[in-house]
Order: C-alpha cells, then sequence, then structure tokens
C-alpha cells in the first residue's frame, strides 16, 4: 500500500466506512472544521493533498490511522499507531540524512505552500478536469463553462488583426511599465466618454487580461486579516487573490428576487474596521445583472461613510442589451479612490490575446501609499504583453464589433432569447433573464431533484450527457441550487444541450 497515493488511500477509507464526499463535509460542519467540496474533490481527484490539520480530521472521521492516511511507510505507520504521542523529530535534513544511512531512498517531498489552502478556481476545477480525462478518452464534451468567445465562432475584427501584423516588428522590445503611450491615451479617453473623473495617462495601467491586474491590485493593498467586500455569487478570481494576498473575502449576497442586486443591508452588516474596501462586478459575471444608477449610488454611499476603497470590474460593460446603458461607479465618486477595470477579451472577441487594463480616478490623495505599492508591482512584471497593446487604440476607436450581436438579429442576443425560454421551460429550474455580458445563473429546485451536492450534479450532467457547466458554488454561493451557463454556442447547438438538459432532469434524484 506504500506507493499508493493519498487520493487512493481516502477512497478506499470512505469505500470502507460506506461515506461519500458529502458525509465528510458534513461531518467537518458538525466539528467546526473548515473543509469545503471543491476541497474534497481536489483531494479524492488527486489534485492536492491537506495540510495536517485537515489530515487529522479525515483520519478520525474515517477511523484510519493518520500516518497511513498521510502516506507514511508501513513500518512508521506501526510505530506511530503503538505509540501515538511519537513523533517524528528534527529538521528535514536531519529525516534524510537518516534514511539515507539506514539504507533508505526516501526523497525530500516539495509540497505547495500553504497559502493556497484556501483558494479555489472551479471555473477550471475538478469537473473540468473530468471533462478532460473523457475527451481523452475519445469523447466530445459541449463546453459551456467558459466565457470564450473563439471556438463558438467569434472572429476578432479585421481590422485588430490588421493593425496587430502592422506593428509586429514594432514590439519586440518591452514598453514601458504601465504600457504604450498610444493604447494608454485611447484608454484615457475612453474613460473620460464614461464620465470617469480625475484620470491622466500616469493613472492608467495595462495587465495580461484584468486578471493579472485583479491579482496586482489585492497584492498590494492586503495586509494578513485585512478584510474586503466581494459579491456572493463573485467572478471567483477576485476571492481566490484577495486570499492569496493574506485578506479576508467577506462575500455580500446578491438578492435573485431583486435582479440579482447587491442588498445594501447585507453590505452594512458585514463591514468591520477591517474592511478596506468593496469589489463591484457590473455586468456581473455570473448572473449577467446590470445595475442601475440607483443601485450604484447606494453602494457610493456606503463607501463613502465608511471610508472605503471602490474596485469595480467592468469588462462587460461594452455587451448591455434590451436598449439599457451601463454606468461606471467611478463616475459618481469623484471624492472616493476607484478603480475600474475593463479590457478587450469580450468587446473584441480577443480572450487570448490578453490585454485589460485599470483606470486610478477620484480621490487619490488618500491612496498615495498604496499606489506605489502598484507601480511598484506593475514594474516587477516589466510590461504587459506588447503586441496586445498596439491594438487598443484601433480597438476602442471607430464602431465596436460587439453591436451587431447584442440587438434583436444579433447572435448574443438571439442566444440570450433561446435559452432563457428553453431552460426555464424544464419543470425545476428558473432564472432572471441576463441584461448583459453572455451568462445566466439558472436556479434548481433542489427538493425536486434532492441536490445536496452541487458538485455532483454537474459532474453527474457531465457523464450523462457530457455537457459541462459550472456549479453555483464554483462563484462562492453558499446553496447546492444554482449553475452557471455561457450562451456563447450557436443556436442549433444551445437546442441539443437543452434538448439533453431536459431528459436529464427528468429522470435526475441525487
Amino acid at each position: 500500500m506504500s506507493n499508493t497515493t493519498f487520493a487512493d488511500r481516502l477512497k478506499l477509507a470512505m469505500e470502507r466506512q460506506g461515506m461519500k464526499q458529502v458525509d465528510l463535509i458534513r461531518a467537518a460542519s458538525e466539528q467546526g472544521v473548515k473543509l469545503g467540496k471543491s476541497h474534497v474533490s481536489q483531494y479524492v481527484s488527486g489534485k492536492t493533498v491537506p495540510r495536517a490539520d485537515i489530515l487529522r480530521f479525515l483520519a478520525q472521521a474515517l477511523k484510519v490511522e493518520e500516518a497511513w492516511l498521510g502516506g507514511r511507510e508501513p513500518e512508521k505507520a506501526e510505530e506511530t499507531a503503538a505509540d501515538p504521542k511519537k513523533e517524528e523529530t528534527g529538521t528535514v535534513e536531519e529525516r534524510i540524512k537518516d534514511s539515507e544511512n539506514s539504507g533508505g531512498k526516501k526523497m525530500r517531498e516539495f509540497k505547495k505552500s500553504t497559502k493556497l489552502d484556501d483558494v479555489l478556481y472551479d471555473v477550471r476545477g475538478p469537473v473540468v478536469d473530468e471533462a478532460e480525462r473523457m475527451e481523452d478518452a475519445g469523447m466530445q464534451v459541449l463546453k459551456l463553462n467558459i466565457g470564450n468567445p473563439a471556438p463558438f465562432g467569434f472572429r476578432t475584427p479585421d481590422e485588430v488583426i490588421y493593425d496587430m501584423r502592422r506593428q509586429l516588428t514594432e514590439c519586440e522590445g518591452y514598453s514601458p511599465a504601465k504600457g504604450l503611450f498610444s493604447a494608454r491615451k485611447a484608454i484615457m479617453q475612453y474613460a473620460q466618454l464614461k464620465h470617469i473623473p480625475n484620470v491622466s495617462m500616469e493613472d492608467i495601467y495595462t495587465g495580461n487580461g484584468v486578471s493579472e491586474l485583479i491579482n496586482l491590485c489585492m497584492s498590494a493593498l492586503l495586509n494578513d486579516g485585512d478584510e474586503i467586500l466581494i459579491p456572493s455569487p463573485d467572478y471567483p478570481l477576485w476571492t481566490a487573490c484577495a486570499t492569496l494576498a493574506g485578506g479576508k473575502a467577506v462575500h455580500y449576497v446578491c438578492d435573485e428576487q431583486a435582479e440579482w442586486y447587491p442588498d445594501m443591508e447585507d453590505i452594512k452588516k458585514k463591514i468591520t474596521d477591517r474592511t478596506k474596501a468593496i469589489v463591484l462586478i457590473n455586468p456581473n459575471n455570473p448572473t449577467g445583472a446590470l445595475y442601475p444608477k440607483e443601485v450604484l449610488q447606494e453602494i457610493v454611499d456606503i463607501a463613502r461613510e465608511h471610508q472605503l476603497i471602490i474596485f469595480s470590474d467592468e469588462i462587460y460593460d461594452r455587451l448591455v442589451m434590451d436598449g439599457e446603458k451601463h454606468v461606471s461607479i467611478a463616475s459618481l465618486a469623484p471624492d472616493l479612490f476607484c478603480v475600474t477595470f475593463s479590457g478587450l477579451s469580450k468587446s473584441h472577441m480577443i480572450a487570448g490575446f490578453r490585454i485589460g487594463w485599470m483606470v486610478l480616478s477620484g480621490n487619490k490623495a488618500i491612496a498615495k501609499d498604496y499606489i506605489e505599492g502598484l507601480k511598484m508591482l506593475s514594474n516587477m512584471r516589466l510590461c504587459s504583453n506588447v503586441p496586445a497593446q498596439s491594438i487598443v487604440q484601433t480597438a476602442l476607436g471607430g464602431s465596436q464589433s460587439v453591436e451587431s450581436y447584442i440587438v434583436p438579429g444579433g447572435r448574443i442576443y438571439e442566444q440570450r432569447e433561446f435559452i432563457y425560454k428553453a431552460l426555464t421551460d424544464i419543470p425545476g429550474i428558473t432564472a432572471v433573464k441576463p441584461k448583459a455580458a453572455f451568462y445566466m445563473f439558472p436556479k434548481l429546485d433542489t427538493k425536486k431533484f434532492n441536490i445536496l451536492d452541487d458538485e455532483k450534479f454537474a459532474l453527474d450532467l457531465l457523464r450523462d450527457k457530457k455537457i459541462l457547466l459550472v456549479q453555483g458554488s464554483g462563484f462562492n454561493w453558499k446553496q447546492p441550487d444554482h449553475f452557471r451557463v455561457v450562451y456563447l454556442p450557436r443556436i442549433e447547438v444551445l437546442k441539443e444541450a437543452a434538448e439533453k438538459m431536459a431528459d436529464f432532469f427528468s429522470y435526475y434524484h441525487q
């Protein structure tokens, strides 16, 4: 058994005790141990191993020796079992030397940082791992899990490709850390069109997508234990980056009964003296909600009262339907320090080019030291992708490529209309119709389907119908009653997927 992996031993112990993943999660909750569905799935799939305190809990819950479950040699496990108080002593180097002196071949084992213990990103998590395994076995999987336009036939505008090709030879060296002059000038002018106040060229940073800049902002701001308000459901990178930086992500609820708008009373209840900032995702991923000016003003008022930084993720600000208009929250807060994020990945269908930006605005004097931190981290990564920066001016000038998609008759608009009706026609599924982006966050009747574990639901759908979705818990939604669907495929593909899902839900019972 000494050659088996931790995942093998864990599954064997669960089988012997007749326990499922949900049983471990329930037992952990009863004992006050922090153990989520995604953690257990990662252990079972072999993607990661638990830290010492979680290993101890699992061994107790499964009634096995901690040493055996942790993978120490059989003789060591027996020795520890005979004398539970006996522990390994000495430094790592001394234990390796002792092992070598006794004729063993034990090698030093390198493990991931404990800072990653609570970092999860299930948009590309265990369910996706299973989909990849199925594809490796020759199966075709319909991927409705990620907002990647290119595989569904959305092409980059010809003018953008042409201009990049013309400028490639001029992009062989590093750019300034914040970005090319032409790119930042175009972004500054775009910020002016959005009525974002007090923005100069020095306030604009380009990045390898918004994702890089979110990570940079959290790392520069948060000390251990600092709190930041993040919506639930959220785009999970926000929570992951805050956690990795040592901060505490405090999730405020978005209310499904109120068009998925933020619950202001919940926000107020969760502010403490350690709260430094509030995150807004508008238009929202995963719900597709678009926040009106009145809602944004309420958030500004709360941020003003408690002196919070506002981080606004607006990457989908040009994917707004039904004649609605997007309002940048920074335009309402000239006296507060705001950081607004956007980019071209979605609006110009160039997700793989990796070009995003952030704009610092409002009262920058109160964030002078923080801005120095942003500059330092920006300088450390040298610069963002220079060829992608070279087409920002082209993309932001002239007609927007996405405009024809989001009006009646356009692909995104018509695909939204179809998937909304198709899914809400299935008994047991309801949804708030999205107004922006290309996601919907339907609700499942957990009593009808007896769903206790939404990751298991996503895996069951994948294995039965070869459709890949992301479960609601992957977006830090606490109840097992939602999932996100990406409606980028053409209607004929969505029709086939909806028919398969309707069949699945006609018999599914967890």
